[in-house]
């Protein structure tokens, strides 16, 4: 008789890591970027207030090639970098 008992089954339930752990890019597919975003920062002594435009072009590559979940650069803290849709620039040159 086992003196481990097994009172219910319970099944591993696999869940999306939490913001901030992604895969990591094995096949250097954003490297260039990374690269760029490192630059900038030993550049600046690691303000990373400066290197945004580097840092929204790493996340972009990385959502691109499905190193991390898609989602909108507004929620990522972009919002002042995302071009304004089409029709609302045109809205914005009319008299």
């Amino acid at each position: 008789m086992s003196t481990a008992m097994n009172f219910g089954t319970k099944s591993f339930q696999p869940r999306a890591p939490d913001k901030g752990a992604f895969p990591l890019d094995h096949l250097g597919e954003c490297k260039a970027f990374k690269e760029k975003f490192m630059k900038c920062l030993r550049q600046s002594t690691f303000d990373n207030s400066k290197c945004r435009l580097q840092s929204k072009d790493y996340l972009e590559c990385r959502m691109n090639h499905q190193l991390m979940a898609k989602e909108p650069l507004e929620k990522l803290g972009f919002k002042d970098l995302v071009d304004p849709p089409s029709s609302q620039t045109q809205k914005d040159t009319k008299p």
